[in-house]
């Protein structure tokens, strides 16, 4: 692990001698890169500089800024490569990525990263202890559950599968010579909930869209326990968000307008977080809305004719899906993401309406009529047709409702891990990737060799198949 930490830790340092240097002493004393956290955050604006870091490295390309709500739908069955493209994800398309993959090596160190800069953030020790320094280092146990969130689901066996499965290592102080072992799923699970506890009780402010909340901690936490196949847990907690958070949900007529904005908001409406690429701090080229969009350069992903037919004629969800003309073939693209400068489409990371859909998955094994109404919420705001199933086709119903609703969030692929779902493909795909089962092991990307090397703690943990 020291390979991941060491270089981010240096950085951090840098920044923060930085605002640091005024003091004559500051600069007298300590070397720039043998500060303990204790004093290189030892005040609270210090705190507030590491924090607003941590979100800067969500929006890495190979984190929050473009691969995981890329690859989240490509692995699945949601967005497919056209034949015109300019070789992005193509590994990811074909399930043929390996162990040398930079997107699997840039995910697996964009999480840590911005794990290490959060730790930096939960263990300083500030006196006095204000109630900024509360809502900062909530914000930053949200935001390290989240890295440890993506990790998980996406290098390991799914809780619903085997909660004693390896997991990913478990990091929560600063050692540049640990190398750690990966601990068990379960133990992952329960270190994020227990951060988002703690975010929770913590957290009194909301700032904006683009950074945590108590009531976004409260969502992600609804998400986690649903993972996990906490019904219970889960339905509580979305319910918190519902009934508690000020939150209002997208109609519509907001629908095309609130996909068509690029800018952080202080409204409330819809979103609980998002990862934001302004016209300052952003991705430029390798920005997650030039995979999507056709006015750009690139485009590659287009939405497959699978996930179209599932919408309604009279579904506004449609509008974002429109019909274009690529490589000579009339395709559909994605319009969810429709900003390519200035201030570029952010990444959205909790929405709202999730919520809803995740109190009526958690509701509808003890009570469908519930479930019919958080699920109905949703369709009646989108102008699709009202769910009026039962039993098992009900549960399916919801889980097609999540697949329309949360389409190119990635979140689809997500879906089918916990669900224990086997991934079929139709024509848009290549013949040879259009099957994986359950058992396949690519189902898991592997541990990239980068870390192998670097720890040999962890060199006999890789995945099966690799």
């Amino acid at each position: 692990m020291n390979q991941i930490k060491k270089p981010i830790w240096i950085l951090l340092l840098a920044g923060v001698a930085t605002f640091s240097s005024c003091k004559k002493e500051f600069l007298e004393l300590n070397s720039p890169t043998s500060l303990v956290p204790a004093i290189a955050l030892g005040k609270e604006a210090d705190l507030l500089v590491a924090l607003r870091g941590a979100y800067a490295s969500l929006r890495n390309v190979d984190h929050m800024g473009r691969t995981v709500p890329m690859i989240g739908d490509i692995m699945a069955d949601n967005a497919y490569q056209s034949t015109l493209n300019t070789n992005r994800y193509t590994l990811f398309n074909n399930y043929t990525y390996n162990t040398l993959d930079g997107n699997v090596a840039g995910l697996w160190s964009a999480a840590y990263n911005t794990i290490l800069r959060c730790n930096n953030v939960i263990n300083a020790s500030i006196t006095p202890n204000t109630a900024n320094v509360d809502q900062y280092k909530g914000e930053a146990y949200a935001v390290r559950a989240l890295c440890y969130f993506n990790l998980v689901r996406y290098f390991s066996k799914p809780f619903s599968e085997d909660p004693n499965a390896l997991g990913v290592p478990i990091v929560t102080t600063y050692n540049p010579d640990d190398k750690p072992t990966r601990a068990k799923v379960s133990d992952v699970y329960n270190l994020m909930i227990a951060d988002l506890e703690k975010a929770y009780s913590l957290m009194t402010k909301y700032t904006n869209s683009s950074q945590f909340s108590k009531y976004a901690a409260k969502g992600l936490q609804a998400k986690v326990y649903l993972t996990k196949g906490d019904n219970a847990n889960a339905l509580t907690a979305a319910l918190d968000v519902i009934n508690n958070g000020g939150f209002t949900a997208l109609t519509a007529a907001t629908h095309a307008s609130y996909w068509a904005n690029s800018t952080v908001t202080t409204s409330k409406l819809e979103t609980l977080m998002e990862v934001s690429s302004d016209a300052t701090a952003n991705l430029a080229f390798d920005a997650l809305s030039y995979l999507y969009s056709q006015a750009g350069n690139y485009g590659d992903y287009l939405a497959t004719d699978d996930l179209i037919s599932k919408y309604a004629a009279t579904d506004v969800r449609l509008g974002l899906y429109p019909r274009v003309t690529r490589s000579g073939v009339q395709v559909f693209s994605v319009n969810k993401y429709p900003v390519i400068s200035g201030d570029y489409s952010d990444t959205k990371v909790l929405r709202l309406s999730e919520m809803y859909l995740i109190a009526a998955e958690a509701s509808v094994s003890t009570n469908e009529t519930n479930a019919k109404t958080y699920l109905n919420f949703i369709t009646s705001r989108r102008n699709a047709t009202a769910i009026t199933s039962t039993g098992a086709t009900l549960r399916n119903d919801i889980i097609q409702e999540r697949r329309k609703e949360l389409a190119f969030e990635g979140d689809r692929y997500m879906d089918m891990l916990r669900l224990k779902v086997d991934v079929v493909r139709g024509a848009n795909y290549p013949v040879a990737a259009r099957s994986f089962p359950v058992s396949n092991f690519r189902r898991q990307l592997p541990l990239p060799q980068s870390e192998l090397d670097a720890n040999a703690n962890i060199r006999s943990q890789q995945n099966p198949g690799y």
